[in-house]
């Protein structure tokens, strides 16, 4: 009899794991079965490493490995290995494409405008000197004309009625962006600031270069040494070192938001005249193909891709309403934002160049 009891008692042991198992991948929650390997710029770092996006796309069968870069020095990376490449923008992509002979269309699952955070009193002192509007204490646009202006003639913190009141805004007035030559948020500022500083029209020759490289020369310059990735200055701006003025993607803003951190007297001003950063997944093989489109369709994935700032290709709504609690300080549809046209890849590694000698 107990021999009986022991034969019976194993069999519905092996039925219940194998029913498990069976309820597992009808639900979607089995474990994961592809490796999926890919070199990603860093500001999405902090998303894919999200226990909640690891256990979304566990559940469609993947397990994501990243390795992080600026965007333009992935060109230099020996790509044999990874499945895709995911850096900032449209341009760096087009070259990544091209060095591994890449084909199908690039997906662009979401996006994030560039723009500038500025710590309190220097947003009222730009007000108050015609280089910026607020709109309220938390937010505001960049008038970019005037600021180029002001870039061009040296304009110190000192010279702008107010400042002396804020012993802090000393020095050359500048926007903190990263290297130009590594990172792609350093060549869209200079892609936005020759677009507007060259009357509306966007660098398409050598000629068109020389007109701007002397302020883009400048407005590098004046920086000194410049990080490749903007997660580095932006987080010395949330401690409350460096410079008063860095140029971020929304993205970095908006995910501290929803997770709600404090961030202290940051006033977020929108460039009258910007680029939004398209986050292109480059494939390199069909399974980073499919974690491309999973990425812009899956609805769960798509709700934590807002829920680390960034917006959803052609799902305005979802960002609205997930920052709906922020509209005082994000811009959610982006009035009043007009956007630069980026040029080629061959013209931005020129103006960095430029910028950078």
């Amino acid at each position: 009899m107990r021999r009986i009891v022991g034969i019976v008692l194993a069999v519905l042991l092996i039925g219940g794991v194998a029913a498990a198992v069976v309820a597992g991948r009808d639900s979607g929650t089995g474990t994961a079965t592809k490796t999926v390997r890919g070199v990603i710029g860093s500001e999405k770092a902090e998303f894919f490493a999200d226990p909640d996006v690891v256990k979304a796309l566990a559940a469609k069968g993947f397990t994501v490995k990243t390795e992080t870069s600026g965007s333009w020095d992935m060109e230099q990376l020996p790509l044999k290995g990874y499945d895709f490449a995911f850096p900032s923008s449209k341009a760096p992509a087009d070259e990544l494409r091209a060095k591994a002979k890449a084909t199908g269309a690039p997906q662009r699952p979401f996006y994030s405008p560039l723009v500038v955070v500025a710590h309190r009193a220097a947003a009222e002192v730009l007000a108050g000197n015609g280089l910026a509007v607020l709109n309220g204490p938390t937010s505001g646009t960049l008038r970019m004309g005037p600021y180029l202006e002001a870039a061009r003639a040296d304009r110190t913190w000192q010279q702008l009625k107010g400042a002396a009141a804020h012993p802090e805004l000393s020095g050359t007035l500048f926007i903190t962006s990263t290297d130009p030559s590594a990172s792609n948020s350093g060549a869209l500022y200079l892609a936005a600031a020759s677009y507007v500083a060259d009357g509306g029209k966007v660098a398409g020759d050598k000629a068109a270069v020389d007109r701007t490289a002397p302020l883009l020369r400048k407005m590098t310059q004046v920086q000194g040494a410049q990080q490749s990735s903007s997660d580095a200055p932006f987080r010395d701006f949330i401690s409350g070192v460096g410079n008063p003025l860095v140029l971020v993607y929304e993205s970095q803003v908006a995910s501290q938001l929803l997770a709600k951190q404090d961030l202290g007297d940051l006033v977020l001003l929108y460039p009258d005249t910007t680029v939004n950063s398209d986050h292109t997944v480059v494939p390199l093989s069909e399974n980073g193909r499919t974690l491309g489109e999973l990425l812009a369709t899956d609805p769960e994935l798509r709700r934590l891709v807002v829920r680390h700032g960034f917006r959803p290709q052609g799902a305005a709504a979802e960002f609205t309403a997930a920052t709906a609690a922020h509209k005082g300080r994000i811009n959610q549809t982006l009035t009043g934002v007009r956007q630069a046209p980026v040029p080629t890849s061959e013209v931005l590694h020129e103006m960095a160049r430029r910028a950078r000698s």
